[in-house]
């Protein structure tokens, strides 16, 4: 036979939910601070009565002891069950409700008591402080059982001390008196219990709304998979309060944003300072899939409000795809350009052959030699006054795809820029993006231009972009700049709006400024200026000088 299993042991499980766990544990503070409370009360009030059945006690000996008939008494009589002195503090202690009087000599022996038979008996109790003229309070134990005391010596006319008084109050009484309390004590307590419990439930219904009945296993797995899942996105988040101030940011906001954990508990404005990322972060635009720049970064972003008042911001990094984007449209135009081309060689080749067909030969060279001609002083213009070979490429190919669009590109006679660039890359960005705007805005229009011009003063690059397009208005120049806005059509790859923004924050971010303003025959044009754009130039060593040339200068 297989063994049998152990019993299991039965073991009280607490509730899951954090509204149950949170009003049973309220409930029990509650209770605990009612019984302590009630027993700290009850510890003093015992002791109180006490003492005030001991001063009873010893107000009614002094009351007793004062009485003239007393002391004479027991100076002239005998003590009997009749006697004056059983007669006189019986009346005494049946008016006071006394437990006993005991009236007793110097030698101890009683004079009164409750009990008759107990007259003439030597006291239980130690009569020696009441008899040397001290006034005695205690709790104590003799024949009618145990009592509150007091006990005081008794004096003569002359003041000479003749025996001694001892009252006792009935310690039951005492002890009834502090029962009798406990019932009221307990209807406090149990009130104060019931206010206790209906604030630790209306606390439980706000936690449990709160925390929508979760439980707390629920609410710690939930914290651990935001925090995984918030550091493991590649999307930036950022949660604002209902104050506006930041209270989250994810590892990749903090890079797309270039801030830290400083910025937390901050406003968008103090911790990005001013500019459309601000403005879309604290709720001021609004809308899905706004654009943003920041830093060199196109970013876009999306808000949500939650329900307490503060909301969550999205962010997403769009520069690499801006950048593919824009890769694509120069390569279509590149593509129109080279099919364009390809007719054209077509009808040269045509042209050609007819020339070879009707042999005339030197008309043909002469073809061929214009064709040639004119894409080698293109591209030997630009190199002579460019030095720099990545900026010059880039022209030179920009002006291929203008001839194609029908729009004359020109470097301007005062163009000279040396091959001493600090960021050839960023100048790039910055003159295709102007460069292309412009062909887009005089493409379509007769006698269609574009200039370029790119002048070196000391370290300082000034550019220049103008066309013969319709122009900006004058109340639209700053907009030009702002991310996200633009007059054109968005591209098949995304939106539009962005590549003045990048040339603006380029600028800015040199030192430098770029603005926009009319033309001297009319169009557009753009100005950039980007201070500490050249490196210093090189000084090389003077060569010797022969003699003959010495004598020479």
């Amino acid at each position: 036979m297989s063994p049998t299993p152990p019993a299991r042991r039965l073991r009280p499980r607490l509730p899951r939910k954090v509204f149950s766990q949170i009003l049973l544990m309220q409930l029990a503070i509650a209770a605990g601070v009612a019984v302590l409370a009630t027993g700290l009360f009850l510890a003093p009030l015992s002791k109180q009565l006490d003492q005030e059945a001991m001063r009873r006690a010893l107000a009614i000996a002094e009351t007793t002891a004062q009485d003239p008939q007393i002391a004479e008494g027991v100076l002239t009589t005998r003590p009997t069950v009749d006697g004056p002195v059983q007669k006189e503090a019986e009346q005494i202690r049946l008016a006071t409700r006394a437990e006993y009087i005991v009236v007793m000599d110097l030698g101890g022996f009683r004079w009164s008591h409750t009990t008759p038979s107990e007259i003439g008996q030597h006291v239980s109790t130690d009569p020696g402080e009441a008899l040397s003229g001290k006034e005695v309070m205690q709790i104590d134990s003799g024949t009618l059982g145990r009592s509150a005391r007091g006990k005081v010596p008794l004096y003569d006319s002359k003041h000479r001390i003749i025996g001694a008084v001892s009252v006792g109050i009935a310690y039951d009484s005492v002890r009834a008196r502090l029962l009798g309390t406990i019932p009221v004590l307990f209807a406090y307590a149990g009130g104060a219990l019931a206010v206790g419990a209906l604030a630790a439930w209306l606390i439980s219904r706000r936690v449990q709304r709160q925390t929508r009945d979760l439980a707390f296993s629920d609410i710690s797995a939930l914290l651990a998979e935001r925090e995984a899942m918030l550091h493991g996105i590649r999307e930036g988040v950022v949660a604002l309060d209902r104050g506006g101030r930041i209270r989250l940011l994810n590892d990749e906001a903090r890079r797309l944003l270039g801030i830290g954990d400083e910025a937390v508990g901050r406003s968008p404005d103090e911790a990005l300072g001013e500019g459309r990322t601000t403005d879309v972060l604290a709720g001021r635009v609004t809308g899905t899939d706004l654009l943003t720049v920041r830093g060199q970064r196109v970013l876009v972003a999306n808000r949500m409000p939650t329900d307490d008042g503060g909301a969550v911001a999205t962010l997403r990094d769009r520069t690499e795809l801006e950048q593919l984007g824009r890769e694509l449209d120069s390569t279509r135009g590149l593509i129109d350009a080279l099919r364009a081309q390809d007719h054209e060689h077509a009808n040269r080749m045509h042209t050609l052959l007819g020339f070879l067909e009707l042999e005339m030969y030197d008309d043909a060279v002469e073809f061929v030699g214009e064709v040639v001609g004119d894409h080698r002083v293109t591209a030997e213009q630009v190199t002579e006054k460019i030095q720099d070979p990545l900026l010059a490429a880039l022209l030179v190919g920009k002006a291929t795809v203008a001839a194609e669009r029908g729009v004359a590109l020109w470097v301007s006679d005062r163009t000279w820029l040396p091959d001493r660039l600090v960021d050839p890359r960023g100048l790039v960005t910055v003159v295709g993006n102007l460069v292309d705007n412009a062909l887009d805005a005089v493409a379509g229009t007769p006698h269609a231009r574009v200039e370029v011009e790119l002048c070196a003063e000391g370290r300082t690059i000034v550019l220049g972009v103008h066309d013969t397009g319709p122009g900006i208005p004058a109340e639209q120049r700053e907009l030009v700049f702002t991310e996200g806005w633009s007059t054109k059509k968005p591209p098949a790859h995304g939106k539009r709006g962005i590549g003045l923004s990048l040339v603006r924050r380029f600028a800015e971010r040199q030192g430098g400024s770029a603005t926009v303003g009319e033309a001297d025959g009319g169009g557009a044009r753009f100005t950039v200026v980007l201070p500490e754009a050249l490196t210093e130039p090189e000084l090389a060593p003077a060569p010797a000088l022969a003699p003959a040339d010495t004598e020479a200068r």
